[in-house]
């Protein structure tokens, strides 16, 4: 499922479809992945490794609701992977802290 948001990108949503999250990456690279911990087919660390195989450089904002632990297993794979930024945000998340963690300040080098 893709979903237009203004012109600033698109969300893609894959739910339980096995292997769509890998084809999806290989069209196109995103700038920023938003996960659950706890998802159908690929969890959320193994997918923080996987970006990190993949040497995904750009920003992650991993949301949970079991305990922190997960969130920071993910942030500390992600972080080894060379991942640019991990946020972990905590169940219910509130629509200000999403804002906040898509919100990255990247001066040009």
């Amino acid at each position: 499922q893709h979903r237009r948001f203004g012109n600033s990108g698109r969300c893609i949503s894959h739910g339980a479809v096995q292997g769509a999250i890998e084809a999806e990456y290989e069209t196109e690279i995103p700038s920023v992945v938003v996960m659950d911990v706890i998802m159908p087919g690929m969890d959320g660390v193994e997918l923080a490794g996987w970006l990190a195989e993949k040497k995904f450089d750009g920003h992650v904002v991993v949301v949970t609701g079991f305990a922190p632990l997960y969130a920071d297993l993910v942030a500390s794979l992600g972080s080894a992977g060379g991942i640019k930024s991990v946020t972990k945000l905590f169940k219910p998340v509130r629509i200000k802290a999403l804002r906040e963690a898509l919100t990255f300040d990247e001066a040009p080098v």
